[in-house]
């Protein structure tokens, strides 16, 4: 990965070339998201930015050129490479990656809410993509899994998805930028992560307003801000490898594995993460 961060950083056409090809890529989002932190880290705003603008000059032209869709294909820039901009400017502004990264939980969540202000009929918006994935499901012999998918669960789904996928490229573009043969600037470890207690009386707040009016939604909502402190769950099991508590092979089976375990492995890590804002694990550990 050195060698690919080196050719990023030789010159401004690598890195257009680079953020050109992600786009053609199935998670644009999460590649190049990770390539824009990278590239904001090491070489600054003005810098990335110009390379931003020229890459979507030349890929708008292209398309131009080739008769393709130029609404869609800014569209998919704008959602793949600005959040990930604005991630890394709360970076540096807080100095904290894992302050970063609550901002980015809490304003998923917010989004969350706005969604459901402002859609005044999710079930319209939402079905063509029911539509299509509900085919799907069923050409793949999953035809129970059809009949539970609703457009509450695919908008709680999507914001899910969208906040795992950023936050990844965050993490994955700054671990680019710490490995660089240059001094860096230090913004936490990943190890340390810890989502605080704010966030996790808010989910206890939730949940008990999810029991209480009995609503489907909100229990969605409860199960997808639960399912955030995995990322927490995953910290401490890359905190008990650096302390050498856990063997690195476990760590490595834990990422093979999550594809074909994501549901059960994703509530396991989550609960070890929320369980870890109340009882601190790693401190305790640190003690013994």
């Amino acid at each position: 990965m050195q060698a690919f961060s080196k050719w990023l950083l030789a010159r401004p056409h690598n890195a257009v070339l680079a953020l050109t090809v992600t786009l053609l890529l199935p998670i644009p989002q999460l590649t190049g998201g990770t390539i824009v932190v990278f590239l904001a880290l090491a070489q600054g705003y003005r810098k990335i930015m110009n390379i931003v603008f020229f890459t979507a000059l030349i890929t708008a032209v292209t398309l131009l050129i080739l008769g393709g869709s130029l609404s869609s294909i800014l569209t998919l820039i704008f959602v793949a490479w600005l959040p990930a901009l604005l991630a890394v400017v709360v970076l540096v502004k807080t100095q904290s990656l894992t302050l970063t990264l609550q901002m980015l939980m809490i304003v998923s969540f917010a989004f969350l809410l706005v969604i459901s202000l402002f859609i005044p009929d999710l079930a319209v918006f939402w079905q063509p993509y029911l539509d299509v994935m509900a085919q799907l499901l069923r050409e793949s012999g999953m035809q129970l899994e059809a009949g539970l998918l609703t457009a509450d669960i695919l908008t709680i789904s999507a914001v899910f998805i969208f906040w795992l996928i950023y936050s990844m490229a965050l993490l994955f573009g700054y671990s680019l930028y710490k490995r660089l043969p240059i001094e860096t600037f230090e913004f936490g470890q990943f190890k340390d992560l810890d989502f605080g207690r704010i966030i996790a009386i808010a989910l206890a707040a939730l949940t008990v307003t999810a029991f209480l009016i009995d609503s489907n939604w909100f229990q969605h909502t409860v199960f997808v801000v639960f399912a955030m402190f995995m990322m927490q769950g995953l910290a401490i099991l890359h905190w008990l490898k650096d302390e050498g508590i856990v063997q690195p092979i476990i760590v490595a089976v834990v990422y093979i594995i999550f594809p074909i375990l994501q549901i059960f492995l994703m509530v396991a890590l989550a609960f070890i993460g929320y369980i870890d804002v109340w009882l601190g694990f790693r401190r305790r550990l640190k003690k013994v």
